[in-house]
Protein backbone atom coordinates (compact mmCIF):
# COMPACT_ATOMS: atom_id res chain seq x y z
CA UNK A 1 0.00 0.00 0.00
CA UNK A 2 1.43 3.64 -1.05
CA UNK A 3 1.81 6.15 1.21
CA UNK A 4 1.24 9.67 -0.09
CA UNK A 5 3.72 12.04 1.41
CA UNK A 6 2.40 15.71 1.33
CA UNK A 7 5.17 18.41 1.41
CA UNK A 8 4.45 21.75 3.49
CA UNK A 9 6.48 24.40 2.51
CA UNK A 10 5.92 27.93 4.80
CA UNK A 11 6.66 30.83 2.21
CA UNK A 12 10.16 32.42 2.64
CA UNK A 13 8.67 35.81 2.40
CA UNK A 14 6.40 35.29 5.23
CA UNK A 15 8.80 33.82 7.98
CA UNK A 16 10.89 36.91 7.04
CA UNK A 17 7.19 39.16 8.08
CA UNK A 18 6.65 37.19 11.15
CA UNK A 19 10.67 37.75 12.39
CA UNK A 20 9.97 41.53 11.51
CA UNK A 21 6.90 41.66 13.48
CA UNK A 22 8.20 39.70 16.88
CA UNK A 23 11.65 42.52 16.53
CA UNK A 24 8.65 45.24 15.86
CA UNK A 25 6.97 44.38 18.47
CA UNK A 26 10.15 44.00 20.83
CA UNK A 27 11.15 47.25 19.67
CA UNK A 28 7.31 49.35 20.31
CA UNK A 29 7.86 47.59 23.84
CA UNK A 30 11.08 48.68 24.65
CA UNK A 31 10.73 52.36 23.09
CA UNK A 32 6.97 52.84 24.75
CA UNK A 33 6.86 54.25 28.96
CA UNK A 34 3.42 55.75 30.10
CA UNK A 35 4.25 58.18 33.58
CA UNK A 36 1.49 56.98 35.27
CA UNK A 37 -0.18 60.47 37.86
CA UNK A 38 1.95 62.17 40.50
CA UNK A 39 5.00 60.39 39.27
CA UNK A 40 8.47 61.40 37.17
CA UNK A 41 10.65 59.97 34.90
CA UNK A 42 14.36 59.60 34.09
CA UNK A 43 16.34 58.51 31.52
CA UNK A 44 18.97 55.91 31.89
CA UNK A 45 21.15 56.31 28.34
CA UNK A 46 22.75 52.97 28.53
CA UNK A 47 25.49 54.13 26.07
CA UNK A 48 26.00 57.61 26.98
CA UNK A 49 26.77 59.33 30.47
CA UNK A 50 23.92 57.06 32.91
CA UNK A 51 21.10 59.20 33.93
CA UNK A 52 20.15 61.73 32.04
CA UNK A 53 20.30 64.85 34.84
CA UNK A 54 19.03 67.50 32.23
CA UNK A 55 15.60 66.33 31.47
CA UNK A 56 12.63 65.15 33.39
CA UNK A 57 9.73 63.45 32.00
CA UNK A 58 6.27 64.07 33.47
CA UNK A 59 3.37 62.54 33.62
CA UNK A 60 2.20 60.49 30.17
CA UNK A 61 3.01 58.75 27.06
CA UNK A 62 6.60 58.84 26.15
CA UNK A 63 9.05 57.30 23.41
CA UNK A 64 12.64 56.40 24.20
CA UNK A 65 14.98 54.51 22.39
CA UNK A 66 14.64 50.44 23.38
CA UNK A 67 18.69 50.85 24.40
CA UNK A 68 18.10 52.95 27.06
CA UNK A 69 15.54 52.87 30.32
CA UNK A 70 13.44 54.89 31.95
CA UNK A 71 13.03 54.82 35.64
CA UNK A 72 9.93 55.83 36.93
CA UNK A 73 9.42 57.20 40.40
CA UNK A 74 6.62 59.37 42.40
CA UNK A 75 6.92 62.40 43.10
CA UNK A 76 4.36 63.68 44.62
CA UNK A 77 3.98 64.34 48.60
CA UNK A 78 4.43 61.08 50.43
CA UNK A 79 5.11 60.17 54.06
CA UNK A 80 6.87 57.28 56.10
CA UNK A 81 6.65 56.63 59.91
CA UNK A 82 9.18 55.42 61.98
CA UNK A 83 10.17 54.71 65.93
CA UNK A 84 13.58 55.63 66.71
CA UNK A 85 14.94 54.82 69.90
CA UNK A 86 17.26 58.31 71.24
CA UNK A 87 18.58 60.11 74.16
CA UNK A 88 17.16 63.09 76.46
CA UNK A 89 19.21 65.88 77.51
CA UNK A 90 19.91 63.27 80.95
CA UNK A 91 20.67 60.14 78.66
CA UNK A 92 17.38 58.54 79.41
CA UNK A 93 16.40 56.16 76.19
CA UNK A 94 12.77 57.45 74.85
CA UNK A 95 11.00 55.75 72.02
CA UNK A 96 9.71 58.24 69.68
CA UNK A 97 6.83 57.50 66.99
CA UNK A 98 6.71 59.87 64.32
CA UNK A 99 5.19 60.49 60.40
CA UNK A 100 7.62 62.46 57.80
CA UNK A 101 5.58 64.26 54.39
CA UNK A 102 8.42 64.99 52.44
CA UNK A 103 8.22 65.52 48.35
CA UNK A 104 11.18 64.72 45.88
CA UNK A 105 11.62 67.94 43.35
CA UNK A 106 10.95 67.33 40.10
CA UNK A 107 13.13 69.24 37.98
CA UNK A 108 15.98 67.71 40.30
CA UNK A 109 14.88 64.52 40.39
CA UNK A 110 17.71 63.02 38.01
CA UNK A 111 20.22 64.67 40.32
CA UNK A 112 18.92 62.81 42.90
CA UNK A 113 18.59 59.51 41.50
CA UNK A 114 21.92 60.14 40.28
CA UNK A 115 23.62 61.13 43.91
CA UNK A 116 21.27 58.85 45.51
CA UNK A 117 20.21 56.22 43.73
CA UNK A 118 16.53 54.77 43.35
CA UNK A 119 16.18 54.39 47.03
CA UNK A 120 16.73 57.66 48.28
CA UNK A 121 14.34 56.71 51.38
CA UNK A 122 16.63 54.63 53.16
CA UNK A 123 19.90 55.62 51.35
CA UNK A 124 19.09 59.44 52.47
CA UNK A 125 15.94 60.18 54.35
CA UNK A 126 16.06 57.87 57.23
CA UNK A 127 19.43 58.62 58.10
CA UNK A 128 18.65 62.58 58.41
CA UNK A 129 15.65 62.02 60.15
CA UNK A 130 17.05 60.07 62.79
CA UNK A 131 19.93 62.52 63.09
CA UNK A 132 17.50 65.18 63.23
CA UNK A 133 15.48 63.42 65.95
CA UNK A 134 18.72 62.51 68.25
CA UNK A 135 20.21 66.21 68.28
CA UNK A 136 16.56 67.74 69.08
CA UNK A 137 14.97 65.11 71.32
CA UNK A 138 18.93 65.45 73.27
CA UNK A 139 18.11 69.21 73.98
CA UNK A 140 14.82 68.16 76.59
CA UNK A 141 14.07 66.28 79.79
CA UNK A 142 12.00 63.43 79.61
CA UNK A 143 9.00 65.39 81.55
CA UNK A 144 9.22 68.25 78.72
CA UNK A 145 9.48 65.70 75.94
CA UNK A 146 5.74 63.99 77.81
CA UNK A 147 4.02 67.31 78.41
CA UNK A 148 4.59 70.54 76.85
CA UNK A 149 7.49 70.76 74.55
CA UNK A 150 4.81 68.30 71.58
CA UNK A 151 4.76 71.05 69.09
CA UNK A 152 8.46 72.87 69.81
CA UNK A 153 9.89 69.38 69.25
CA UNK A 154 8.14 69.05 65.68
CA UNK A 155 9.05 72.51 64.72
CA UNK A 156 13.07 71.79 65.70
CA UNK A 157 12.76 68.45 63.61
CA UNK A 158 11.57 70.52 60.58
CA UNK A 159 14.19 72.63 60.62
CA UNK A 160 17.09 70.47 60.94
CA UNK A 161 15.64 68.49 58.39
CA UNK A 162 15.55 71.22 56.02
CA UNK A 163 19.44 72.42 56.97
CA UNK A 164 20.78 68.65 56.22
CA UNK A 165 18.45 68.19 53.26
CA UNK A 166 18.83 71.80 51.37
CA UNK A 167 21.33 70.60 48.54
CA UNK A 168 19.82 67.24 48.80
CA UNK A 169 17.01 67.64 45.58
CA UNK A 170 14.33 66.38 49.06
CA UNK A 171 12.12 68.75 50.83
CA UNK A 172 10.64 67.82 53.75
CA UNK A 173 6.87 69.03 54.33
CA UNK A 174 6.16 68.20 57.83
CA UNK A 175 7.45 66.51 60.51
CA UNK A 176 4.34 64.79 63.10
CA UNK A 177 5.64 63.51 66.45
CA UNK A 178 3.03 61.30 67.28
CA UNK A 179 4.12 59.29 70.33
CA UNK A 180 6.61 59.87 73.30
CA UNK A 181 7.22 56.61 75.43
CA UNK A 182 9.50 56.46 78.45
CA UNK A 183 10.17 53.66 80.58
CA UNK A 184 7.26 52.95 83.22
CA UNK A 185 8.76 53.93 85.98
CA UNK A 186 9.49 57.53 84.74
CA UNK A 187 6.13 57.54 83.31
CA UNK A 188 4.28 57.11 86.57
CA UNK A 189 6.78 59.68 88.43
CA UNK A 190 5.85 62.23 86.01
CA UNK A 191 2.61 61.77 86.20
CA UNK A 192 2.13 61.62 89.80
CA UNK A 193 4.44 64.94 90.04
CA UNK A 194 1.57 66.53 86.93
CA UNK A 195 -1.31 65.57 89.33
CA UNK A 196 0.38 67.02 92.40
CA UNK A 197 0.82 70.14 90.58
CA UNK A 198 -2.53 70.18 89.06
CA UNK A 199 -4.21 69.52 92.87
CA UNK A 200 -1.62 72.26 94.07
CA UNK A 201 -3.29 74.83 91.60
CA UNK A 202 -6.67 73.73 92.35
CA UNK A 203 -6.15 74.37 96.13
CA UNK A 204 -4.52 78.09 95.34
CA UNK A 205 -7.57 78.78 92.97
CA UNK A 206 -10.33 77.80 96.35
CA UNK A 207 -8.32 79.87 98.34
CA UNK A 208 -7.66 83.17 96.32
CA UNK A 209 -11.50 82.53 95.48
CA UNK A 210 -12.17 82.17 99.64
CA UNK A 211 -10.19 85.66 99.91
CA UNK A 212 -12.02 87.50 97.46
CA UNK A 213 -15.48 86.29 99.03
CA UNK A 214 -14.39 87.18 102.43
CA UNK A 215 -13.20 90.81 101.24
CA UNK A 216 -16.49 91.33 98.86
CA UNK A 217 -18.71 90.23 102.57
CA UNK A 218 -16.14 92.84 104.52
CA UNK A 219 -16.80 95.90 102.09
CA UNK A 220 -20.50 94.66 101.86
CA UNK A 221 -20.82 95.03 105.83
CA UNK A 222 -19.13 97.98 106.00
CA UNK A 223 -20.90 99.71 103.67
CA UNK A 224 -24.00 98.67 105.21
CA UNK A 225 -22.52 100.42 108.77
CA UNK A 226 -21.37 103.41 106.75
CA UNK A 227 -25.19 103.93 105.81
CA UNK A 228 -26.52 102.91 108.80
CA UNK A 229 -24.74 105.36 110.58
CA UNK A 230 -25.90 108.22 108.14
CA UNK A 231 -29.45 107.39 108.37
CA UNK A 232 -29.45 107.20 112.56
CA UNK A 233 -27.67 110.82 112.30
CA UNK A 234 -30.48 112.18 110.23
CA UNK A 235 -33.03 110.68 111.99
CA UNK A 236 -34.39 112.97 114.46
CA UNK A 237 -37.69 112.81 116.84
CA UNK A 238 -39.59 115.09 114.50
CA UNK A 239 -39.35 113.08 111.54
CA UNK A 240 -39.57 109.56 113.24
CA UNK A 241 -42.99 111.05 114.66
CA UNK A 242 -44.25 111.97 110.84
CA UNK A 243 -42.90 108.65 109.70
CA UNK A 244 -45.18 106.98 112.45
CA UNK A 245 -48.53 108.86 111.68
CA UNK A 246 -47.88 108.19 107.86
CA UNK A 247 -47.58 104.28 108.69
CA UNK A 248 -50.86 104.38 110.99
CA UNK A 249 -53.04 106.41 108.37
CA UNK A 250 -52.09 103.60 105.72
CA UNK A 251 -52.81 101.09 108.06
CA UNK A 252 -55.72 102.93 108.41
CA UNK A 253 -57.10 102.08 104.95
CA UNK A 254 -56.52 98.93 105.38
CA UNK A 255 -60.19 97.04 104.37
CA UNK A 256 -58.95 94.12 107.32
CA UNK A 257 -58.83 96.44 109.80
CA UNK A 258 -61.22 99.05 111.97
CA UNK A 259 -59.81 102.42 113.41
CA UNK A 260 -60.91 102.74 117.19
CA UNK A 261 -59.03 105.69 118.62
CA UNK A 262 -58.56 105.55 122.30
CA UNK A 263 -56.39 108.27 123.59
CA UNK A 264 -53.37 108.69 122.02
CA UNK A 265 -50.12 106.20 121.90
CA UNK A 266 -46.77 107.43 123.29
CA UNK A 267 -45.15 110.52 121.66
CA UNK A 268 -48.81 111.97 120.66
CA UNK A 269 -49.25 108.56 118.16
CA UNK A 270 -53.34 107.38 117.94
CA UNK A 271 -53.71 103.64 118.79
CA UNK A 272 -55.40 101.30 115.97
CA UNK A 273 -57.08 98.38 117.92
CA UNK A 274 -59.36 95.47 116.26
CA UNK A 275 -59.54 93.90 112.30
CA UNK A 276 -61.87 91.77 110.78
Amino acid sequence: MAQNQVDLKFPKGGLIFIIIAVVLIIFISKSTVTIGPGEGGVLFERFGDGINTDETYNEGFHIVAPWNEMIVLKVRQQSISDEMNVLSVNGLEVKVNGTIWYEPELENLGSLIKTKGADFVRELLNPAVNAAARSVVGRYTPEQLYSSKRDVIEQEILEELTNILSDQYLTVKRVLVEDVKLPTTIRTAIETKLKQEQESLEYEFRLAKAKKEAERQKIDAEGKAVANKILSASLTDKILQEKGIDATLELAKSPNSKVVVIGSGKDGLPIILGNQ
